[in-house]
């Protein structure tokens, strides 16, 4: 089959630089909600799910039309993994996925007149995927959640680094709108660092170099280096 870019909101095409950033995320509502042991995996090329954020996708597969059915009608979560280098010669069948994601709730469903879905997944937890031989044409993994106690907060020096580095990178990007949230210094460590990290213009693989942090504070400052890089990168090219 022919890939189709997903257009979600980190589009290749027209790169954003976040996702919806909310301070209003309920951590509490999404701890509580109880994550099924098997869920249905959807691999992605280019996409990279972490907790605490949302993520539009548009459905058109008929495997993953029946992939949102099945998971809507039972426990509402979906997986997202990201696909490794050298996909699309077996997309069609089972090509290889990196086995850390993020395991979100379906918390809007929308059906087209054709069948297609708009749907918006909330991240719920990191988890490592023990895949399952399954009849569905979609997968499914057994998940292992990622404890994340005692690593929800950052020490001060490190938040202060985050938003210092972050704020001049958004202003070389003239992003101000996302730069004044930011300084407003209103988002919870974690809420930032997770939206920072799905959102920035990022490459797939430095975004799942993320996902995989042993927790927050260390993912907090790869997020710092690689935006150090990426600030370097454009001084560079400014000459």
């Amino acid at each position: 089959m022919d890939y189709k870019p997903f257009p979600y909101v980190d589009f290749p095409e027209n790169p954003r630089l976040s996702y919806r950033m909310s301070s209003e995320f309920s951590s509490a509502d999404s701890a509580a909600f109880p994550i099924p042991e098997i869920v249905p995996v959807f691999p992605l090329p280019t996409v990279v799910f972490f907790p605490e954020t949302y993520l539009p996708l548009h459905i058109f597969e008929p495997r993953y039309r029946e992939m949102v059915l099945d998971a809507s009608a039972q426990g509402h979560c979906i997986a997202m993994a990201l696909l490794k280098e050298g996909w699309e010669d077996p997309y069609d069948k089972v090509p290889p996925i990196y086995p850390i994601g993020c395991v979100g709730r379906i918390i809007s469903s929308h059906k087209l007149t054709d069948g297609r879905f708009n749907i918006v997944l909330q991240g719920l937890q990191r988890c490592t995927f023990e895949e399952q031989a399954v009849s569905t044409p979609y997968r499914q993994a057994r998940i292992i959640p990622h404890s994340q106690r005692g690593t929800s907060s950052l020490d001060g020096e490190t938040r202060i680094n985050l938003e210092l580095v972050t704020r001049d990178y958004l202003t070389w990007k003239k992003a101000h709108e996302l730069c004044q949230v930011i300084a407003s210094g209103k988002l919870v460590d974690s809420i930032l660092v997770h939206n920072l990290s799905a959102g920035l213009d990022l490459s797939p693989v430095e975004k799942q170099f993320l996902l995989e942090s042993d927790n927050l504070i260390q993912q907090a400052r790869r997020l710092i280096d690689l935006i150090r890089f990426k600030l370097a990168d454009l001084r560079t090219a400014q000459g």
